[in-house]
């Protein structure tokens, strides 16, 4: 048994590298070799454009809205007693939907985005008045501090070829004990092709973790959309974290 223990792990250990050479042949390195201002506007054009404009079906044909509403549905993710929640980087307002569904009817919701073009999108999709819609950037999100006792951020983290700005950011509007819901593209196959299409990097899981920490961001718990998905390890990450 021994002898075959240590037969597999060579194996084992190649077929990883493999992967991960697979991976970086995949995955878009836009993020990592243009200049901040040229990434910056690429994004704007392309969330502004024909694919910014298909997002909420894309979303929905993928089936994270209807997955992603089970998490507060089922309160996996629970928004009761948040009185202020922010919505960073909201796209066509695929969380914001279920926030102003499954919040409190007293708590704020506040919508970010770095793109004009996705707030009118998400304005006229979610058909409410309730939330504010604010263009903002992640690294520099215009709140003061302690102003949220929620944040969620999906998929947008990506988007920053260092995490550590926008993670300090969300940490810094947090109030202590709030707690985050963050999703984000992990290092995988399926990852790759997600950042070879919308321009965005990968994480690696227990490096993101590891950075979370450090900004005392903690990871409370995993969340996976279904069974299914947590076996095969799909989905990317999905965690809901407390400020401490």
């Amino acid at each position: 048994m021994h002898e075959t223990l240590e037969k597999r792990r060579p194996r084992r250990a190649k077929r990883k590298a493999h992967q991960k050479a697979l991976h970086r042949l995949i995955e878009n390195d836009m993020i990592l070799t243009a200049t901040s201002d040229e990434y910056r506007n690429k994004v704007k054009r392309v969330y502004g454009g024909p694919k910014g404009a298909m997002l909420a079906t894309c979303s929905m044909l993928s089936l994270h809205i209807p997955l992603g509403e089970r998490l507060f549905k089922t309160r996996k993710f629970d928004l009761h007693g948040m009185q202020s929640i922010l919505d960073v980087g909201s796209g066509a307002g695929q969380l914001a939907s279920h926030l102003l569904k499954y919040s409190d009817p007293g708590a704020k919701v506040t919508c970010t985005d770095l793109s004009n073009q996705m707030l009118r999108r998400a304005r006229n999709r979610l058909k409410s008045s309730r939330p504010d819609f604010v263009a903002a950037d992640l690294s520099h999100l215009p709140f003061a501090d302690e102003s949220f006792d929620g944040v969620t951020c999906g998929y947008v983290l990506e988007h920053l070829p260092d995490p550590r700005p926008g993670l300090a950011e969300m940490a810094r509007v947090l109030a202590r004990g709030g707690r985050m819901l963050l999703l984000t593209t992990e290092d995988s196959f399926s990852g790759a092709w997600t950042s070879r299409l919308w321009y965005c990097r990968t994480f690696n899981r227990q490096e993101l973790m590891r950075i979370c920490e450090e900004l005392g961001l903690i990871w409370k718990q995993e969340l996976w959309f279904t069974k299914m998905h947590k076996v095969m390890r799909a989905g990317g990450i999905c965690v809901e974290i407390e400020k401490a």
